[in-house]
């Protein structure tokens, strides 16, 4: 090969490995409009339940907020934001969070893992303990299909489940084993006793 054929290949393979380190490409819409906690935007086809990040421009510093598609009309998205929108501006750039390789919205995707035991997070994943953001590389989906009750397994050992005062009076009329989730949870003037799986 020639010098010069040489060269050139050489900038190809550094123009390629440039283009493999650039972001993804993000198609944006715009803030149209905002009436009471309902935001339009435009530019964008989601479906419902897609999450959205509104930029907030705070200076120089650019804020996201997040929000959930809730309706729309023709080409208006409405949007119900799931944080503070003051200062967002009219205008300001909307763009879909969570895209899949085939540029589908692959839906709220929450950490899972052991890194998350004894951890307070918000509704979005985010933590509340004032920790970093836990060390998780698995996700799962928000909204999963069902599964079919008949193919549960068979509960065989029986579980005691009274540890506080508040469970032992309504728990053990209900009959739990070894493979049942089931949270005890504080209402207004009751105690609620949920089953899950």
């Amino acid at each position: 090969m020639t010098t010069r054929l040489t060269r050139w290949l050489t900038t190809l393979d550094n123009f390629e490995a440039k283009m493999a380190q650039l972001p993804a490409v993000r198609r944006y819409g715009r803030l149209t409009r905002a009436t009471g906690l309902v935001l339009e935007a435009t530019g964008l086809q989601l479906p419902l339940g897609a999450t959205c990040v509104i930029e907030r421009q705070n200076g120089s510093k650019t804020h996201e907020v997040e929000s959930e598609v809730v309706g729309f009309n023709g080409q208006r998205l409405f949007l119900m934001p799931l944080e503070e929108v003051e200062g967002v501006l009219p205008g300001a750039r909307v763009y879909a969070k969570n895209i899949s390789a085939e540029g589908l919205q692959s839906g709220k995707q929450l950490p899972l893992g052991p890194a998350l035991l004894g951890r307070v997070l918000d509704g979005s994943g985010k933590p509340l303990d004032g920790l970093p953001s836990p060390d998780t590389t698995e996700t799962g989906a928000l909204i999963t299909p069902p599964f079919n009750p008949l193919q549960h397994i068979r509960l065989v050992h029986r579980l005691n489940m009274c540890w506080t005062p508040a469970c032992a009076q309504s728990m053990p009329c209900l009959p739990s084993g070894a493979g049942s989730v089931w949270g005890c949870l504080p209402g207004p003037a009751l105690v609620k006793v949920c089953c899950w799986g």
